[in-house]
């Protein structure tokens, strides 16, 4: 992605601090689930080596290099699956349709989708698609950002030897390309097993499936390059969307920070080619709904320009909606050509309350606003970060949603592992962003809280301090942008109980217990070395329990300052 992107919000990024040169060993926490990997199958989708500064050099690839496999490496136990709670053995590939496509449910829950989010796996009792997607509901869409270059899988390969671990999570993958800020990712999508006949195609149906089991309406599709391995993947998208539900819609954002062309032409042919696809989202008056990232790259005279071309080439009418780094210097020129607005929006849970503002603005003009609602923000190879205060970000951008009237949300982003932000299903996190966020939406869709109807906890914590200074050879670390909430060392119990109860709490050595009122409650506990664990306890009774996988270090070879999560709710 590129540098404006990762300076979307606040803020320059911060000067660069040097560390001590040379890696000397890779840390312990990458080994313990490279180990585990060697017991699962892995991903399929599509593959490219992708380094987000250098959006160039990521159109021009086609795909991960040649075989440069780790050595195998003893099992140290179950892993979890994007298609199950945990691999115990080998895992035998998903069911298959003749021409090894995977069955295409389409009822929530249906088929492979049981996996997805098995019964009991949420606090309350989901709505089903159909009420979701009907009625005042219907009118509050929810999107999750799609980019392409982190797809389930990229080269269908078990995910002890795939491109995501020989490389990505690797401080010297890439030939040490990425070594100085210690690997290019630190998480991955959670891995599936190697699949038959087209892949690519039955992995991105599998993650439509699973957002549209979070209640999600479609994705906003990440268009970065004209052609190449993102550009299929585009295809591929929007062809998975109209297999597995005709009611999963894909809204096309084209990223004006790498899409390379100044000719308007250019890109109203590429987005009259996608969007004639059943899949992509248009209003009901049958506008293609266009969404820009970063807006403001062009002049409203291009854009215009741009909407010219495909009513004049292609006989499409446009709804035009904006996303801004900066919708405050920028809505007012905009709001001619314009339906609605959008902005990349803040990642700490600090400094969230211009979005009333700015969806007032919005409104007050006649237009719709789509409200970004995030987990977290990470990225090493820029060394910045946000404070994103456990699930503190997460719950209060989703209440600016909510109580400020906005229209659409967008989740930023659904997989873009290079910024932390995903909320997709993930080896670090499991479901638990997901789940949790499906509590928020179906408030923000239907006007109602959901019913608690079964104790669930949600945990959440880093596996290392804020301020760990790396051992390795990590030279760039992440410090702190502009305008975010001080660093903090918390362990996070979320309760969402049906009825009062006392959480027993474990974080390392050290227990304790709080009293938690039915509903849901936050309370915070100081960071420790070694593993968390919360347990509810009620009339003497042990109910819900939950445990991080992952335990906390003192001493870390590589910085990682995203937040690790896990869920009561699966296994």
């Amino acid at each position: 992605m590129s540098a404006d992107r990762h300076r979307a919000g606040r803020g320059a990024r911060p000067a660069s601090h040097r560390r001590r040169a040379g890696f000397r060993r890779r840390r312990p926490l990458l080994s313990l689930f490279l180990s585990a990997f060697f017991l699962v199958g892995v991903c399929a989708a599509t593959g490219i080596a992708w380094e987000p500064r250098t959006v160039a050099d990521a159109r021009a690839r086609s795909g991960p290099g040649p075989a440069d496999t780790l050595p195998g490496t003893p099992g140290i136990g179950p892993v979890p699956t994007a298609t199950g709670p945990v691999a115990t053995g080998p895992v035998a590939s998903a069911p298959q349709s003749p021409g090894g496509q995977a069955p295409d449910p389409k009822a929530q829950g249906a088929g492979s989708g049981d996996a997805v989010r098995p019964t009991g796996a949420l606090p309350f009792d989901m709505p089903q698609p159909a009420v979701l997607r009907s009625g005042a509901a219907g009118k509050k869409l929810v999107f999750a950002h799609y980019f392409t270059p982190y797809p389930l899988s990229l080269d269908n390969v078990g995910a002890d030897a795939d491109y995501y671990t020989r490389n990505y999570l690797k401080p010297d993958g890439e030939n040490g390309k990425h070594e100085r800020y210690g690997g290019l990712l630190r998480d991955r999508p959670l891995p599936v097993p190697p699949q038959a006949g087209d892949w690519e195609l039955v992995n991105l149906r599998q993650e439509v499936r699973t957002a549209r089991a979070a209640g999600i309406d479609g994705f906003t599709l990440d268009l970065l390059s004209l052609t190449g391995k993102n550009r299929e993947r585009s295809n591929l998208l929007m062809e998975a969307a109209r297999s597995v539900d005709p009611a999963f819609k894909v809204m096309l954002m084209p990223d004006m920070t790498s899409l390379g062309t100044d000719d308007p032409v250019v890109l109203a042919d590429l987005l009259a080619e996608l969007g004639k696809a059943p899949s992509a989202h248009r209003l009901p008056d049958g506008r293609l709904v266009v969404s820009p990232f970063k807006a403001e790259e062009k002049s409203v005279a291009w854009w215009t320009g741009v909407m010219d071309a495909l009513k004049s080439r292609h006989g499409i009418r446009t709804a035009f909606v904006p996303l801004f780094l900066d919708f405050g210097a920028h809505s007012g020129e905009f709001e001619p050509i314009s339906y609605g607005f959008s902005e990349w929006g803040s990642r700490s849970y600090v400094g969230q309350e211009s979005s009333t503002r700015d969806v007032r603005r919005a409104h007050a003009a006649g237009k719709i606003w789509m409200q970004p609602v995030s987990v977290q923000d990470a990225r090493p190879n820029q060394g910045i970060y946000d404070e994103a205060g456990n699930t503190a970000t997460l719950r209060a951008t989703w209440n600016r949603a909510i109580e400020d009237g906005a229209d659409w949300v967008q989740l930023t982003t659904w997989n873009d592992y290079s910024e932390g932000s995903q909320f997709a299903p993930s080896l670090h996190n499991g479901h638990a962003y997901l789940d949790l966020s499906s509590y928020y939406l179906t408030r923000f869709k239907t006007g109602g809280w959901p019913k608690i109807v079964r104790d669930t906890l949600y945990l959440s914590s880093r596996t290392q301090f804020a301020a760990a200074d790396p051992s390795g050879g990590q030279s760039l670390v992440m410090s702190l942008r502009g305008g975010s909430a001080a660093a903090r060392d918390t362990v996070e119990v979320l309760s969402f109980l049906t009825a009062p109860a006392s959480i027993r709490t474990t974080v390392g050595a050290a227990e304790d217990a709080h009293a938690a009122p039915a509903g849901v409650h936050s309370e915070l506990l100081p960071l420790g070395p070694g593993v968390g664990a919360a347990s509810v306890v009620r009339g003497g009774k042990a109910g819900a329990r939950v445990e991080l996988r992952y335990r906390v270090d003192r001493t870390v070879e590589v910085q990682d300052l995203q937040y690790y999560a896990a869920t009561s709710g699966r296994s």
